[in-house]
């Protein structure tokens, strides 16, 4: 079984940047697709990005133009780029990766706060 675990969350002041990354203790090559979620507080979970191994790239309309989902798979490693942050990215976010033999996969979550 592949473990994910995310870092790099952490107090942020609006219009500030910060980078997610999520480190895989096996290969993501081998994953169908890999995401990134968050749930706000009292919020239900929602996708913020998602990346196939094809490069096929999807965002959230509320985070389109700001963040970057990438993969390196030499380092089993998924990163999320957030730029431009505002109080409303506010949220604990996870990693998740879809693999055919061990179906969804999610890390613990890492919790990025945008306050002033």
């Amino acid at each position: 079984q592949v473990q994910l675990v995310e870092s790099g969350g952490g107090l942020v002041q609006p219009g500030e940047s910060r980078r997610l990354s999520c480190v895989a203790s096996g290969s993501i090559s081998g994953a169908s697709v890999m995401n990134w979620y968050r749930q706000a507080a009292g919020k239900g979970r929602e996708m913020v990005a998602s990346i196939t191994p094809g490069g096929n790239i999807n965002y959230a309309t509320s985070v389109e133009g700001r963040f970057t989902i990438s993969r390196d798979n030499s380092k089993n490693t998924l990163y999320l780029q957030m730029n431009s942050l505002k109080p409303e990215d506010t949220a604990v976010y996870y990693c998740n990766a879809v693999y055919r033999l061990f179906g969804s996969l999610w890390g613990q979550g890492t919790q990025v706060t945008v306050s002033s």
